[in-house]
C-alpha cells in the first residue's frame, strides 16, 4: 500500500495543504517530552497513517481540523 504523506518541502506539496497539517488535526497526540513539540501519532482509524509517529506538518486526506494547533 502507498501511503499519500503532506510533507512540506516536497516538489509536489499543494499550498492548500498547508491547513491540513497533522498538528491541527482533531486526531493527532502529541508525543510527550521534548519530542512532543514537532512529533506525535495520528489516531484516526480513516487514516493510512493510523498508529504512527508523524511531524506536525505531515498531512494526509483523512484531516479533520480541530479548529486550533494541538500543543502537549
Amino acid at each position: 500500500m502507498q501511503l499519500q504523506s503532506r510533507v512540506i518541502g516536497s516538489d509536489d506539496y499543494l499550498d492548500e495543504w498547508y491547513d491540513q497539517q497533522c498538528g491541527i488535526c482533531r486526531w493527532w497526540l502529541p508525543i510527550a517530552g521534548v519530542f512532543g513539540e514537532d512529533y506525535g501519532v495520528c489516531s484516526n482509524p480513516a487514516s493510512a497513517f493510523d498508529a504512527r509517529a508523524r511531524f506536525e506538518h505531515d498531512g494526509c486526506d483523512e484531516h479533520d481540523s480541530a479548529g486550533e494547533w494541538l500543543i502537549p
